[in-house]
């Protein structure tokens, strides 16, 4: 019997795309449990970096929440400060002739003063701690303060009424409600509690301006910071452009601003975002290397097996395929595993003084960036596969 030319002619069709990604996966996975002490490792890797990363960069934003939390809260479109102001601190006192330009430039509703001076309050013991006194004016109580526990800003129209921290209740003797209290020899009454005002400086506490300028010896005229409020439906950048214009010695500053330049500073003009930066690149590259050594070596323990993928046809895409497919598991899983386990220590040390800060983007970002870091990682893997002979198999 005569065989004709199109039954005897080879199959030269490959398998579509789809399929062989569906193959190829699948060969992946199941390669990869089963090892379960690689797999165990090389998620470890994932975690660890998923961990540390998380940690750091949410410690960092809990610093920097610290540093701006005022300007961050303050129900304030606009800051005058002192020239060269780059954090939350006072410099060259601002006076009322600057104060009242404010008040007359054209798009600006309001305008009010702000005290803020360091403050020391005597214990019954007879020492005594720091407080940052922020004086605000009644009746409108621009700058503070926010996250009342206890008492509202009214409360501080008693007479010599101030507002204290929760979290520094016992350092400050045991206070109370109706506590007494001597601040820089003045007598004062606590009237109310926030939560969580706990700068790098003292704790805020605040008192009507009145009482606040007798307190720290401040003059009516003198100044440490002005707030704006801009008219509705103006844009705070065309009048802080026109403040800056009319207040040449001063800096002006639309919120948004000077939180910018408040993290700008951070990073820039302090080791903080030198030294979390670090950290957080510490832990991706040993997140990348363990997951780069781990595929590495199981490459090299199935080397007969990938020889014979090779050799029955599978081409180094399709390989690259099957290593793709780990690394992406490999980040998916230990992702998750990883933000998992941050959350919970986060949730675990809530605490006014320093709680990491987990923004939901940075899931997101976590789980894209290891993606991208464990791809990176198998391409040494792929390297060492590229050079492989299948013949190696039948020897």
């Amino acid at each position: 019997m005569t065989v004709t030319g199109s039954l005897a002619a080879p199959i030269r069709t490959r398998a579509s795309l789809f399929a062989r990604v569906r193959t190829m996966a699948g060969i992946g996975v199941q390669m990869m449990f089963h090892d379960s002490l690689k797999l165990a490792g090389t998620l470890f890797g994932v975690v660890f970096a998923v961990l540390l990363g998380n940690f750091q960069m949410g410690t960092f934003l809990a610093l920097l929440g610290k540093n701006r939390m005022f300007v961050e809260n303050a129900q304030v479109d606009i800051w005058v400060t002192p020239p060269g102001t780059r954090q939350f601190q006072g410099g060259k006192p601002l006076n009322d002739a600057q104060l009242n330009r404010a008040r007359a430039t054209p798009g600006v509703a309001w305008a009010e003063p702000l005290v803020l001076q360091t403050a020391n309050l005597v214990l019954p013991n007879g020492g005594s701690e720091p407080v940052s006194l922020v004086g605000a004016r009644a009746p409108r109580f621009a700058g503070g303060p926010w996250n009342l526990l206890k008492g509202d800003a009214t409360s501080l129209l008693a007479p010599n009424a101030i507002i204290v921290e929760d979290a520094e209740r016992e350092k400050f003797g045991g206070l109370n409600l109706g506590s007494v209290r001597e601040l820089a020899g003045h007598k004062v009454q606590v009237v109310g509690f926030t939560w969580g005002l706990l700068p790098f400086a003292p704790a805020y506490a605040f008192a009507e301006q009145t009482l606040a300028r007798e307190i720290l010896k401040v003059p009516a005229d003198k100044h440490t910071f002005i707030m704006v409020g801009v008219e509705p439906g103006v844009d705070p950048t065309v009048v802080r452009a026109r403040l800056q214009e009319a207040l040449t010695d001063t800096r002006v500053m639309t919120r948004g601003e000077y939180m910018k330049e408040i993290l700008t500073y951070i990073v820039t003009g302090t080791q903080i975002g030198l030294s979390f930066g670090t950290s957080t690149f510490m832990g991706l590259l040993v997140g990348l290397i363990t997951v780069a050594l781990s595929m590495f070596s199981s490459v090299i323990d199935n080397m007969r097996q990938f020889g014979t993928l090779k050799a029955i046809g599978s081409t180094t895409l399709d390989l690259a395929l099957l290593l793709f497919t780990q690394a992406i598991v490999y980040a998916l899983v230990g992702s998750l595993i990883g933000l998992g386990a941050v959350s919970g220590m986060v949730q675990g040390m809530r605490n006014p003084q320093l709680t990491p800060v987990l923004y939901p983007e940075m899931f997101g970002l976590t789980v894209a960036l290891m993606v991208v870091v464990c791809l990176l990682a198998s391409l040494l893997a792929l390297f060492r596969l590229y050079r492989l002979e299948p013949a190696m198999v039948f020897r």
